[in-house]
C-alpha cells in the first residue's frame, strides 16, 4: 500500500471514530449494549477463571516434581488474582454489576494483570508479563467487542503500572531493559490492532441496530397503511394464508350515509375545498366508528359505510352502530359550505347476515355482500335529508331503548314495499 492509499486509508478511519462519537445512541441499543456486555462479562469470567486455574494447577504439578522451585509467594498471588476473578463474576449480579459492568471488566482484566505486578514490585523487580498482558487483551477484544475506550483503558492502566512505578521505584527485569524498544513497539501495535478490531466491530453493531432500526419503523408505517385499509384480524389472516378471505356472519348491522345534495353544492366549491371538507367529514365519523369500536368498510364519492359486528363479534352491534348514527347527525352540525350552508346527511341502516372478505389480488379492500347490504344502502338513498331510517328488523330490535317513529311503507328497488322507521333519539 502506497503512502496516498495509506493517508486515504487513515482520513476514512478518522471520520468513522468522529461519526462513533455522534452516534445517536438510542436507549433501545443501550440497553441492546448493555445486556450484551452483561452476557460477554459472564462468559469471559468463566473462561479467566478456568484458565487461571490451568496454570496454578500446572505449577503445583511442577512443584510435585521438581520441590526446589516451589514458590509460595507465587501460589500466593496466583490463589489472589483467582480470588479477584470470583469477586468480579460475583459483583456481576450486584446492583452496582448491574448498572456500571465497565468496573467489573476493569477489576477482571486487572486482577490478571495488575496483581502479578504489584507481587513483582514487593519482589523487588519489574514483571514483563507480556505473554499474560496479550492472552487478556486479546481475550477481552474476542469476547467483549464493545467500548473501545474501555479496553483502551485497562490496557494503559497495565502499561502506566509497568513503565511508570518501576521507572520510580527503578526496577528492571532480569533479562532485558524496562525500555526495550522492540516490546514496546510490539505491546503499541498489539493493543492497538485489539482496541481498532474492536472499534470496527462496535461500528458494524452500530449501522445494523440503525438499519433495523429504521426497517422496524418502516414495517411499522406499512402495517398502519395496511391496517387503515383492512381490519386488523383481517390482515394478519392475509398475511399468514395468501389466499382469498371470505367469511359468513349470521348478525351483523350495516350503516350507509351519504351527504344531501353534495353534488349540487360542491358544483360552487373548487376541488381543493371539496376534498378538503369531505376530509374533515369522515375524518369526524372515523372517529366515531373508532369510539363505539366498530369496522370503517369504505366511502364512496360522499357516501359514507360503516359496520357493527365483524370480523370480531359482538352482541351490541345494532345498539353500537344507533348510537353512531346519532352522534353523525350531531357532528355534521358543525359543518357548513363556504357560503355558510348548513349540511345534512341521510343515513340508512339495517340488521342481517352478511358474507364479508378479501377478493383480488390488488388495492385490497374489505368488503361485504349479501341482502342486507343491498337493502342498508336503499334504506339511505330513499331515506329523508337530516334522517336516519331503518328496516323493521332493525326497529325490532331498537325499540326497547330507542325513540322511533313509523314512516310507512316504502316502494324498495329490489324488494317491493317494506315498512320503515325512523329512528329520532335514544330513551
Amino acid at each position: 500500500m502506497n503512502g496516498t492509499k495509506l493517508m486515504a486509508r487513515l482520513q476514512a478511519l478518522q471520520t468513522q471514530w468522529r461519526q462513533a462519537q455522534t452516534f445517536p445512541e438510542f436507549p433501545a441499543y443501550q440497553q441492546w449494549r448493555r445486556r450484551f456486555l452483561q452476557h460477554r462479562l459472564r462468559l469471559g469470567l468463566r473462561i479467566a477463571i478456568i484458565a487461571y486455574l490451568t496454570f496454578i494447577i500446572l505449577d503445583l504439578l511442577r512443584t510435585v516434581t521438581n520441590p526446589d522451585r516451589w514458590d509460595p509467594t507465587w501460589i500466593t498471588m496466583a490463589i489472589s488474582a483467582e480470588i479477584g476473578l470470583v469477586l468480579c463474576l460475583i459483583l456481576r449480579h450486584s446492583p452496582m454489576g448491574k448498572q456500571r459492568p465497565e468496573l467489573i471488566f476493569l477489576g477482571a482484566s486487572w486482577s490478571v494483570t495488575l496483581v502479578e505486578q504489584v507481587w513483582a514490585t514487593s519482589r523487588g523487580v519489574a514483571f514483563p508479563g507480556l505473554f499474560a498482558w496479550t492472552l487478556v487483551f486479546l481475550t477481552q477484544a474476542t469476547i467483549l467487542p464493545l467500548r473501545w475506550s474501555l479496553h483502551l483503558a485497562s490496557q494503559i492502566g497495565v502499561l502506566l503500572y509497568y513503565y511508570g512505578i518501576n521507572t520510580l521505584l527503578e526496577l528492571t527485569p532480569a533479562d532485558q531493559p524496562l525500555w526495550d524498544a522492540s516490546q514496546v513497539l510490539y505491546l503499541f501495535w498489539f493493543c492497538g490492532i485489539c482496541d481498532l478490531s474492536v472499534f470496527l466491530y462496535e461500528r458494524l453493531q452500530q449501522s445494523e441496530f440503525q438499519a433495523r432500526r429504521e426497517l422496524e419503523i418502516e414495517q411499522q408505517k406499512s402495517e398502519q397503511l395496511l391496517l387503515n385499509i383492512l381490519p386488523a384480524a383481517v390482515a394478519k389472516q392475509l398475511k399468514q394464508e395468501h389466499r382469498t378471505i371470505a367469511e359468513s356472519f349470521s348478525d351483523v348491522t350495516v350503516l350507509f350515509a351519504d351527504i344531501v345534495d353534495f353534488t349540487r353544492l360542491s358544483a360552487g366549491i373548487p376541488p381543493d375545498e371539496m376534498v378538503d371538507l369531505l376530509n374533515q367529514i369522515f375524518s369526524a365519523f372515523d372517529q366515531l366508528a373508532d369510539r363505539h369500536n366498530l369496522e370503517k368498510i369504505k366511502t364512496i364519492g360522499d357516501a359514507y359505510m360503516v359496520v357493527g359486528g365483524l370480523p370480531v363479534e359482538r352482541a351490541d352491534h345494532i345498539e353500537a352502530i344507533a348510537d353512531m348514527a346519532l352522534d353523525m347527525q350531531t357532528t355534521m352540525t358543525r359543518f357548513t359550505t363556504r357560503q355558510n350552508q348548513a349540511l345534512h346527511i341521510r343515513i340508512g341502516i339495517n340488521s342481517g347476515p352478511v358474507v364479508a372478505g378479501v377478493i383480488g389480488t390488488k388495492k385490497f379492500i374489505y368488503d361485504l355482500w349479501g341482502d342486507t347490504v343491498n337493502v342498508a344502502s336503499r334504506m339511505e338513498s330513499q331515506g329523508l335529508a337530516g334522517r336516519i331510517q331503518v328496516t323493521e328488523t332493525a326497529y325490532l330490535k331498537l325499540k326497547k331503548h330507542y325513540w322511533l317513529e313509523p314512516r310507512g311503507s316504502i316502494e324498495v328497488k329490489g324488494k317491493g314495499a317494506m315498512m320503515t322507521y325512523l329512528l329520532c333519539g335514544k330513551r
